[in-house]
């Protein structure tokens, strides 16, 4: 049996967690078709290449919101607001040396590259590492998802939501034009702005995907928040253990919940499946001990 301190993430490899389909358009192609991709696909960005057929860029949902804001024509090409040159990982790097480098690097995603070939085989982000660290910790001994009832007697300390979630929490009110909107997600580089109504209460959510969509259906940035936000406020307590709102994120195919605290209108954090990525090593303070019980099972 191994004892040694490695986590979970030292363990495994990019190539574990990343995903092969890697999606590409032409740096002539139109901003609208990439648009179209990002939404169809629910990917937050995608791969650029050149005429050689060589990497070039990155076009992500936030290059998209800059466009809306300039107000680029939807057929200006998409050369015109990429990002890059993307950045590159090995498919046998581990998983927590790809980490610290997107924590470095302040980036969100990774293309992967063969040793030996320029070619791009595949993509990792932060939603596949933490959907990987969730299927492994559905499977362990001290996952709730294997317990029917939870006992007194479960001393495992386990990440609550309040442990992990981001507590700067950015809203504007709902009659805030949606230029206000994508200045303020630029200023904060956060992917989505609660709004509120009537003494500061939760009404809605904007995302870089409401913005998106808005774009591409011609809506004039200068109507009001109201006009395009999405009514729903998907919500967690800031007590609840950690897996359990993961599984809420993948199953519901969210990016983020709004936390709460005791007060179920007074929203006091975000959490992501980015902020997920930063526990490292699973949903509870055992992981490590419970990992090795897997492998010595195995």
């Amino acid at each position: 049996m191994k004892t040694g301190k490695m986590d979970t993430l030292s363990r495994l490899s990019v190539a574990d967690a990343m995903r092969r389909q890697v999606l590409q358009r032409p740096e002539s192609s139109s901003i609208g078709s990439a648009i179209n991709i990002l939404l169809k696909y629910k990917v937050n960005a995608l791969l650029v290449i050149d005429g050689r057929g060589q990497p070039a860029g990155v076009v992500s949902k936030t290059d998209i919101m800059g466009a809306y804001y300039a107000g680029l024509p939807l057929e200006a090409p998409v050369e015109m607001i990429m990002s890059g040159p993307p950045l590159y990982c090995r498919p046998l790097m581990r998983l927590s040396e790809a980490l610290e480098i997107m924590h470095a690097k302040g980036v969100y995603r990774l293309y992967v590259r063969e040793a030996d070939d320029m070619a791009v085989s595949g993509v990792l982000a932060y939603p596949d590492i933490v959907g990987l660290l969730y299927q492994i910790c559905r499977h362990c001994s001290m996952s709730l998802h294997q317990r029917k009832r939870r006992s007194q007697a479960d001393a495992v300390k386990r990440y609550t939501v309040r442990e992990v979630m981001t507590r700067e929490v950015q809203s504007v009110d709902a009659d805030t034009s949606l230029f206000g909107v994508m200045e303020k997600l630029s200023a904060h580089r956060f992917g989505a702005l609660l709004i509120t109504e009537r003494s500061y209460q939760p009404a809605g959510v904007i995302s870089k995907t409401d913005l998106s969509l808005a774009y591409r259906h011609g809506v004039n940035p200068q109507v009001s928040a109201r006009e395009i936000m999405t009514p729903r406020v998907v919500r967690c307590a800031a007590d609840e253990a950690l897996e359990l709102a993961i599984r809420q994120l993948i199953y519901q195919d969210i990016h983020r919940l709004f936390v709460h605290g005791t007060n179920t209108q007074e929203i006091i954090g975000v959490l992501s499946l980015s902020d997920a990525a930063r526990v490292r090593s699973g949903s509870c303070h055992a992981c490590v001990t419970s990992r090795i019980r897997l492998e010595s099972a195995n």
